[in-house]
């Protein structure tokens, strides 16, 4: 019982979005009369689920199939490819109250593919497998964690396979439960990707049950070394894009500067000078990267107005602020030089 009351006060938190100008009032858990917690609030009313249209590609569905179960996933693929071409992936996993659909039409980095040429890859959480929709990154002790990261690796693998992804140019990015899921795929599988995102997420190895993922979330979990040498990050693992916001109220600010500096040390990397950083009338970002020989291993972003939600998200959508700098595009351009370093 405690477990399951425990498990229902991570999926609300996850499930919370900040709105700084507009605060909700908090609306009672049905599970705990006794103890409300903040309603889920919405940085822009969600008047559409489905993705923006775009006539450079076109959708497809499919199934990716693991010995853990499977899971749908939404495929963007981007017109006037060659016969035998291949083309670079970007995987996006969605946050907890989200699907496929909504996170494309959320963060919209499948109009930036049409341009450039690359697959969007957009799995979905099972709600059989998490109620609330929420990747379960911080199961590993009972391998539930690591089992959805092999399915999210197999939808991968069938992208490369079917559809032309080319298995040397694949980035992994998510949002809040989505960005810790997508540092596990990419910590237990790092030769599979140049580029890994977390938007809004826990550093890697800070969780490991439900209990731990709430201190986690809060920014009081104590983060485990990764399982790798400073030359093996270099020679294999891929480089760390981390994007936090300031005002964050479900993901405590200091995760994201945790999850770079865990990445980086690592690797033996040093941050060098933060500066900051302004397009237009977007919020300002103050950028720090760190690097070792010459290489960028981690850059960090962080958006000192920015909640949680996805920077430069769709106005129309939950979980995006429309005011902040493009992650899309940020997560976009950090993978290219990836991508352009590894050939």
């Amino acid at each position: 019982m405690l477990r399951r009351k425990t498990l229902k006060n991570l999926t609300r938190l996850f499930t919370s979005s900040l709105a700084p100008l507009m605060p909700s009032r908090p609306r009672r858990s049905k599970a705990s009369p006794a103890k409300a917690l903040p309603a889920a609030q919405r940085v822009r009313t969600r008047a559409k689920t489905a993705p923006a249209r775009s006539s450079g590609g076109r959708w497809l569905w499919g199934v990716a199939v693991a010995p853990a179960g499977k899971r749908r996933y939404r495929l963007f693929l981007p017109a006037g490819r060659l016969p035998g071409q291949r083309i670079p992936v970007v995987v996006m996993l969605h946050g907890c109250d989200q699907n496929a659909a909504r996170f494309a039409a959320s963060t919209r980095m499948h109009l930036i593919a049409a341009r450039a040429g690359f697959a969007v890859l957009y799995p979905e959480q099972d709600r059989l497998a998490n109620p609330n929709g929420c990747w379960n990154w911080y199961e590993t002790r009972t391998q539930r964690a690591f089992a959805e990261a092999a399915l999210v690796l197999q939808a991968v693998e069938q992208v490369c396979t079917l559809y032309g992804g080319d298995r040397t140019r694949v980035a992994i990015a998510g949002l809040s439960a989505g960005a810790g899921m997508a540092a596990l795929v990419a910590a237990r599988y790092p030769e599979r990707f140049q580029a890994v995102a977390m938007h809004s997420g826990v550093p890697p190895g800070t969780a490991h049950s439900t209990a731990s993922a709430l201190r986690a979330m809060a920014g009081h979990g104590a983060t485990d070394a990764l399982a790798a040498t400073p030359d093996a990050m270099l020679a294999h693992w891929p480089a760390l894009l981390v994007i936090q916001g300031g005002q964050d109220r479900v993901v405590a600010p200091r995760n994201g500067a945790a999850a770079a500096l865990a990445w980086a040390q690592a690797a033996q990397a040093l941050p060098g000078e933060a500066r900051a950083v302004q397009r237009g009338k977007r919020h300002a970002m103050r950028v720090t990267d760190y690097r070792v020989r010459q290489r960028t291993m981690a850059t960090l972003v962080e958006i000192p107005a920015l909640g949680h939600a996805w920077s430069g998200g769709a106005a129309t959508q939950a979980y995006g602020d429309p005011d902040g700098p493009d992650a899309s595009r940020l997560v976009w351009a950090f993978a290219q030089r990836q991508f352009a370093r590894r050939r």
